[in-house]
């Protein structure tokens, strides 16, 4: 039985994490050149693990239709990454835990829950 929130299996880790050091660069190679000081914005990038877990939401959010994930759906689809790849664990736990400041982050862009009614 496959579970509605399972992830279709991508590449090796070490891949999916030499891709996201390789947008992170990218993205800060940009900023700089635009005059940025890498002081005022570092701190809100997020890491190459929360980068990958981004990527690997994305993917799950395109498959089912590019829907926005209730919060709910959310949090699955980022715990079944954590079981999918438990080194990601930490990053998944990061992003769920509400650095709610950082514009990228996932609690930001989620709908809230719907209510049932009674």
């Amino acid at each position: 039985m496959t579970d509605e929130f399972s992830l279709p299996r991508r590449a090796s880790l070490e891949l999916l994490r030499a891709e996201a050091s390789d947008e992170l660069s990218v993205l800060i190679e940009e900023r700089v050149r635009s005059g940025e000081d890498p002081w005022d914005f570092m701190e809100d990038l997020p890491s190459v693990d929360e980068l990958v877990v981004l990527t690997l939401r994305a993917e799950n959010i395109t498959s089912d239709g590019g829907a926005r994930p209730t919060d709910a759906r959310n949090y699955r689809v980022l715990r079944q990454i954590a079981l999918q790849h438990p080194e990601l664990t930490p990053a998944v736990w990061s992003l769920l835990g509400g650095e709610l400041h950082r514009v990228w982050d996932v609690g930001v862009r989620t709908e809230p829950m719907e209510r049932e009614s009674p």
